[in-house]
């Protein structure tokens, strides 16, 4: 798995199956990547929604490769 802290902006991570769960509620998702949400501005946490660009959220960019399961 490989997650992108993509500058300015959100978590891209890549992958195949995701299993999302928020309080009481899962979610699998079968896609190839996912963005999640770094500003804390989303209305629909824990995915990005584009807020990061309204306020001006600023932070460097940077990559992080999962090995192994």
């Amino acid at each position: 798995m490989r997650l992108e802290f993509l500058e300015n902006g959100p978590i891209r991570v890549e992958g195949r199956r995701f299993v999302v769960r928020v309080g009481e509620k899962e979610e699998v998702l079968e896609r190839p990547r996912v963005f999640l949400c770094r500003c804390g501005g989303s209305a629909n946490k824990p995915f990005c929604d584009g807020t990061h660009k309204r306020i001006g959220f600023q932070a460097p960019g940077g990559t992080l490769e999962v090995e192994g399961d």
